[in-house]
């Protein structure tokens, strides 16, 4: 690259090129000899700068790297001028959003497995009401019981809900938020990381709520994966100053969303606000783990196990427990 960010111009005379298939040329097509090349830092950069010339009326040639250059662009030389001014005002002109394309997670898509997770509470709902209701009052949180000692109350009420009509708001919540959690960081480390935010979203309502109370629901959990997803690109801080405007519209999207959906006077607000600050956490922690070992099998294998020892542990010592 010459200073100023403008690309070098090489001429060279050899045209023993392997293209590949999507710019595969004609074979009545013949390459300007001698040509130039304009070298580009990537196979990505390279068909870019190819649309924006083509725009303009120039029509280059998409180089592969060869053994001294590495991706490139071949353009007539009485045209290399104007390439060159046109791919330069197009970098002024997106300068400062080139690191959106590093954004990790930019193609999720909704992890089935939040599905899954959502049958389960109806299921454990269902049993509740209709097999063994006193299990409510076995798991509900009850922070009197906890603090005396109860800590496994934290963790019970989780999976139970109040009725019905609690029930489909976390399932209807869960399957957006939790299915793309699960699909960025991993299905098996979101459904831990969620659960351990349900539970210190109990902890942060038990520490702030100055009467006795008692609840039930997994509002914290999926308040857990919103806020896991708002800091989901909080990694790219540390490698581009740039993506601070991300990750910050991303936390204020996150925050707006909090309010709309976790706000509401008929439920526990502070167990939500906890959940979502303990998501926030845990997302900016995960998200500095590179993604391919976030989506490991065995990584996610390993969660799956703790997951279920947190979640049968507690309500193990819940029905030994008198109430």
């Amino acid at each position: 690259m010459e200073p100023g960010g403008v690309p070098n111009l090489k001429r060279t005379s050899n045209s023993s090129i392997l293209w590949p298939i999507e710019f595969r040329m004609d074979a009545e097509l013949a390459m300007p000899e001698p040509y130039a090349r304009i070298v580009a830092r990537s196979r990505r950069q390279a068909m870019d700068w190819s649309l924006v010339l083509a725009s303009q009326d120039i029509h280059p040639i998409i180089a592969p790297p060869e053994e001294s250059n590495g991706w490139g662009l071949l353009v007539d030389p009485a045209q290399y001028d104007r390439a060159i001014a046109t791919i330069k005002q197009y970098r002024v002109e997106n300068r400062g959003w080139s690191w959106k394309r590093e954004v990790p997670g930019a193609n999720l898509e909704i992890h089935a497995g939040a599905v899954f997770c959502c049958i389960f509470l109806g299921f454990v709902h269902w049993v509740v009401t209709f097999i063994n209701p006193g299990l409510e009052k076995l798991g509900r949180m009850d922070s009197l019981a906890v603090a005396h000692g109860a800590w496994w109350r934290l963790f019970t009420p989780i999976v139970l809900h109040a009725d019905l009509a609690h029930l489909m708001a976390n399932v209807t919540f869960g399957v957006l938020f939790l299915g793309l959690a699960m699909a960025r960081y991993g299905w098996g480390v979101t459904l831990l990381a969620t659960y351990l935010c349900g539970a210190l979203g109990n902890l942060f309502g038990l520490a702030l709520y100055s009467q006795p109370y008692t609840g039930v629901g997994s509002s914290g959990m999926m308040m857990g994966a919103l806020g896991l997803l708002c800091i989901h690109a909080f990694g790219l801080w540390r490698s581009n100053p740039k993506a601070a405007r991300y990750v910050i519209s991303g936390v204020l999207a996150g925050t707006l969303l909090f309010v709309l959906f976790g706000l509401s006077l008929k439920s526990d607000v502070l167990a939500h606000l906890g959940g979502f600050l303990a998501g926030l956490v845990f997302g900016s922690i995960l998200s500095l783990v590179p993604e391919s070992t976030l989506q490991k099998k065995s990584v996610n294998l390993v969660a799956l196990v703790l997951l279920l020892i947190a979640l049968v542990c507690p309500w193990a010592i819940a029905m030994q427990k008198p109430v």
